[in-house]
């Protein structure tokens, strides 16, 4: 049983550390932004940001009626 947990630790360390090689061993390392808003190539598609952000931004502006969200729609 304690050799299967001793070997079980030994491979998710050695995983973290694979994973997080250019972190630890690369001065000025860090984990790559892999967030919606900072690849580059999204951006360039004219992808501004994730649903989860784009929500949020929704719900700050201010509420109208619906008549007038009807009115802006037509025009």
């Amino acid at each position: 049983m304690i050799q299967i947990f001793v070997i079980t630790l030994l491979i998710v360390a050695i995983s973290i550390i694979l994973l997080g090689v250019n972190v630890f061993f690369v001065k000025g390392g860090k984990f790559p932004n892999v967030h919606v808003g900072g690849n580059k190539e999204l951006k360039r598609r004219g992808v501004n940001g994730c649903v989860q952000a784009q929500d949020r931004e929704a719900r700050q502006k201010k509420s109208f009626p619906l008549i007038e969200f009807e009115r802006e729609k037509n025009e």
